[in-house]
């Protein structure tokens, strides 16, 4: 039966593969050393034994019995006569080299096996210590992913690592932690300003129903009630608003050929009494685009960017709407738009001036639903100052979305 901590425990997985390919390649070793010696063994044994024998002819020489060569062959057991003329020292030669390369092999095959028995288990220990340190960086990871909760989303890996695949890992798990860092942060800043401007009217109208209601004047009870009427005004916009931008954060749940181009005309064509009322000159450059998507959510894209133009601008001031190629552009006059503001005016109740809660002023939702809107069609929304005051703001749609 297998151990419970075997499939759970990666390093002893390594440890065994490392080890195991280890004492492997050592026995492989082992062997083809064996083998090489063995093979050449002989031969070099017998031009030694030969090399040392005296060819010369000699007496008859006989050995003094002893009981440890009783089991030597006849011709080289004690007391027995050697000839060393040619046959004689063959036979002499052939027996001394075979007993020496036995004796030599099994000392080398003795001496290998202890050896490879060491080395596995040393391979075995630095296996085990090689796995440790090449998942040290994952168990970094793993603690530092159990310890992280909303109240301490700042704090970073930060693995002090060469580069390879783990220090990558581990870069890419921080910068997945600074965008989750930034959308909790968003998330939080969006409910509480959200609570600010929901909690303002309510403050009116309670305000405005105590004081101004009680007053029997006639003339004051119509003023507050026109005030209260425009308050609940605000605060219906104010949460079309807001589930405008709930709907389109949840993306597309339908997709449809939109005439992009005659959408964006028609818009142009009802705000174009409200520009000029406003004292603005609206104008348009709209060619035909076709953009797969929602109407209904493409439209208060369009809407938010014209009233927008309208809401932030000066008298005598100039609105420009074009349709051309895959994107939408709006540039519009007004008042001076520092360059570092500009990405900030995509998040919600962001406003370029301090709230006024003057009428018209809207609830700093508009481009924030532009760019919701804009995700939620694979497209991208980007803004920019223009000189002298007013901004540029532009929505390229991708090439797969539009014909």
């Amino acid at each position: 039966m297998r151990g419970a901590w075997l499939p759970r425990s990666e390093r002893v997985r390594l440890t065994a593969l490392y080890g195991g390919l280890l004492v492997l390649a050592g026995a492989m070793l082992v062997g083809l050393v064996y083998l090489l010696v063995r093979q050449g063994l002989y031969s070099s044994l017998s031009t030694a034994v030969t090399t040392a024998t005296p060819r010369s002819p000699a007496p008859m020489v006989t050995r003094s019995p002893t009981p440890a060569h009783t089991s030597a062959p006849a011709s080289l057991r004690p007391g027995y006569p050697v000839d060393l003329a040619d046959g004689g020292l063959y036979r002499v030669t052939k027996h001394i080299t075979d007993a020496a390369e036995q004796a030599t092999l099994s000392r080398l095959l003795t001496v290998s096996l202890v050896a490879l028995l060491a080395f596995a288990i040393i391979s075995v220990v630095l296996a085990w210590w090689m796995a440790g340190r090449v998942l040290h960086p994952v168990s970094v990871i793993t603690r530092t992913a159990r310890r992280l909760s909303a109240a301490n989303l700042h704090e970073r890996i930060a693995l002090d690592a060469p580069p390879g695949e783990l220090k990558h890992l581990a870069d890419t798990f921080d910068g997945m932690l600074d965008r989750i860092e930034h959308l909790v942060s968003a998330q939080q800043r969006f409910a509480a300003n959200a609570a600010h401007e929901l909690r303002t009217p309510l403050a009116v109208q309670r305000a405005a129903a105590e004081i101004g209601l009680a007053d029997p004047d006639p003339a004051n009870v119509r003023r507050i009630r026109g005030k209260l009427m425009e308050v609940a005004e605000d605060s219906e916009q104010l949460i079309e608003g807001l589930l405008l931008l709930s709907v389109s954060d949840q993306g597309l749940q339908r997709r449809e050929p939109v005439a992009f181009g005659d959408l964006a005309e028609t818009v142009a064509a009802e705000y174009a009494d409200d520009a000029w009322r406003r004292g603005l000159t609206l104008a348009t450059d709209i060619r035909p685009l076709t953009v797969d998507g929602d109407p209904v959510l493409l439209s208060h894209l369009v809407r938010n960017l014209v009233a927008n133009a309208i809401r932030h601008n000066h008298a005598d001031g100039r609105i420009t709407l074009s349709v051309d190629g895959r994107a939408l552009k709006i540039t519009n006059t007004g008042p001076v738009v520092p360059a570092e503001s500009v990405p900030y005016l995509f998040e919600p109740f962001r406003r370029l001036e301090a709230r006024r809660h003057a009428p018209g002023e809207g609830a700093g939702l508009g481009l924030s639903i532009v760019a919701s809107i804009a995700r939620a069609h694979s497209a991208e929304a980007t803004a920019h100052p223009n000189p002298g005051g007013g901004l540029t703001v532009r929505v390229a749609f991708p090439a797969r979305l539009a014909e």
